[in-house]
């Protein structure tokens, strides 16, 4: 007769050590995710250039636009337009160097739960863009400032309170498109071609068929989620109509996709 087994005590202690390791804590992820966001050379310097961009783009403000134009909506909407492309850009990168990278063995190692990695990327970008949007609207407002007194006009603030949440919610919209296509391909290029496709391409698209199918007409600003961002820039959110409509586009292309992508990201292979 065999004699029983009986665990060593080194072995019963080293799996009680390593049951009684806790897991890490979600906001040292996200401080973790935050520098990954600065590690790599291309996502530094993208971010490095929404500061270069916002003072480029005020001080061409201050060059270039007539007296009348010198107003806060002018500086608002120069340091906008290319912020809406980067932001998108980041939150796109944030999730795709895990891939690009060849890191996401090592991170999905060291947190197995990949939701938890995902939802610290999503809060990273997020503090990201939000850290980005209040640079936007001081360089903005010193611009602003700056252009008035140079040209000897009266400071204009026509950037209203109530508009000033919906240009934030806006480029967050944003941001959240890169991050869903991120998440569903996985690839920086294939996420970032597919962003130009979906913000540049698809509104012609679907403009058009609301021209050539009428019955399409009411539908389209309930699809094209491109029609409700430029309503939050300009601020025009007021009616309940409008935030249904809002609500339907995020729901189309930023919750559906993004459900499908983590559940597909939770079973794929990472290399």
């Amino acid at each position: 007769m065999s004699a029983a087994t009986v665990p060593s005590t080194a072995s019963t202690d080293a799996e009680a050590v390593r049951r009684a390791v806790p897991p890490i804590p979600t906001g040292r992820l996200v401080q973790v995710e935050l520098r990954k966001m600065f590690d790599t050379r291309s996502g530094f310097w993208m971010l490095v250039s929404i500061g270069v961009l916002s003072v480029v783009a005020t001080g061409s403000v201050i060059a270039f636009a007539p007296d009348n134009a010198v107003t806060y909506e002018s500086f608002a909407t120069a340091i906008g337009l290319p912020m809406s492309v980067i932001l998108p850009m980041i939150a796109i990168l944030s999730v795709t160097s895990e891939w690009s990278q060849r890191s996401g063995l090592t991170t999905f190692t060291l947190v197995p739960s990949r939701g938890r990695v995902i939802g610290a990327k999503a809060s990273a970008a997020l503090l990201v863009g939000l850290g980005s949007m209040v640079l936007a609207f001081a360089v903005g407002a010193v611009g602003n400032l700056a252009g008035a007194a140079i040209a000897g006009v009266e400071t204009v603030w026509d950037v209203s309170w109530s508009a000033a949440p919906q240009i934030v919610l806006g480029n967050l919209v944003g941001m959240a498109i890169g991050f869903t296509l991120g998440v569903v391909l996985r690839g920086s290029a294939a996420a970032i071609v597919g962003y130009f496709v979906v913000s540049l391409v698809m509104p012609g698209i679907l403009v058009l068929l609301a021209q050539v199918r009428s019955w399409f007409e009411d539908l389209q600003p309930w699809v094209d989620w491109n029609a409700t961002q430029v309503v939050l820039f300009d601020g025009a959110t007021d009616t309940g109509e409008e935030w249904a409509m809002l609500g339907s586009t995020t729901l189309i292309w930023i919750v559906v996709p993004l459900v499908a992508g983590l559940l597909s990201l939770r079973r794929a292979e990472v290399a």
